[in-house]
């Protein structure tokens, strides 16, 4: 499903006259604009076509803040497809789950063909980071919004504004609950770094930090198996909640 699809970023447009509308087979802007017939009154039929003319603009220019703005936090996943091409995974390693006092270990980043993996004390820095998160049109992680972001603004001073699809919610919306790794087992998504969780990044990073280099080598490898498989979730994800939400009127 693609943005295109949508009319509940409209003002007033709620689902079920959005339902009514792909109903009608008027299943995106384009067969909107093109319908002789609307299931809708004048003030809805104005209120669509405004939003029309300035949502095409906004995707022309590859805002996607304005989606996240006019849709419902629910429905986020819908602009996924629109900007994928310029999406960047990521995903942190730390000493501990509190903000304030355990540190950032690693930071991966995963953006087109390319997966970048920062390191505390070597290139892990604020305008590294930075780098990779403002260049990149949405940012895409699970349960990013809760630890990730807060964690990365608050140990390197940043403010993390670039649209953000946290992936925990929409696995949630279809029907995939658990960690991160329990929902990768359940979609089928294999792994090459077994044995490895948030427990053991930990261990991993002291044991680093005691001069096991091979340490190091294979919290690397974890982190960014993290980012590389959350492309393939967001996929997989997005294909199902289409499916179940659009997938009838195709």
């Amino acid at each position: 499903m693609r943005v295109e699809n949508s009319f509940i970023a409209v003002d007033g447009i709620g689902d079920r006259t959005e339902r009514k509308l792909w109903e009608a087979g008027i299943t995106d802007w384009e067969a909107f604009s093109k319908a002789g017939s609307l299931p809708v009154g004048n003030a809805r039929s104005a209120a669509i076509e405004a939003f029309i003319a300035d949502a095409r603009s906004e995707l022309d220019r590859r805002n996607a803040a304005y989606f996240a703005d006019r849709l419902p936090s629910s429905s986020h996943w819908r602009f996924y497809e629109n900007f994928r091409s310029n999406t960047c995974f990521f995903d942190i390693e730390t000493t501990g789950l509190s903000k304030h006092h355990n540190r950032v270990t690693t930071a991966s980043f995963h953006c087109g063909s390319e997966t970048k993996t920062l390191v505390a004390g070597d290139d892990l820095t604020r305008e590294a980071i930075l780098r990779r998160l403002d260049s990149a049109d949405l940012l895409v992680s699970f349960n990013g919004a809760r630890f990730d972001v807060p964690f990365l603004e608050s140990s390197f001073g940043l403010s993390i504004d670039t649209p953000h699809l946290d992936l925990m919610y929409p696995c949630r919306q279809a029907g995939l609950s658990g960690g991160l790794k329990a929902i990768e087992q359940e979609v089928g998504i294999g792994r090459e770094e077994e044995g490895v969780d948030g427990r053991e990044a930990v261990r991993l990073w002291h044991a680093y930090e005691r001069g096991d280099g091979a340490a190091l080598d294979r919290l690397v490898r974890y982190n960014r198996e993290d980012t590389r498989n959350l492309e393939t979730l967001a996929d997989r994800v997005a294909t199902r909640l289409d499916s179940e939400v659009f997938g009838a009127f195709r």
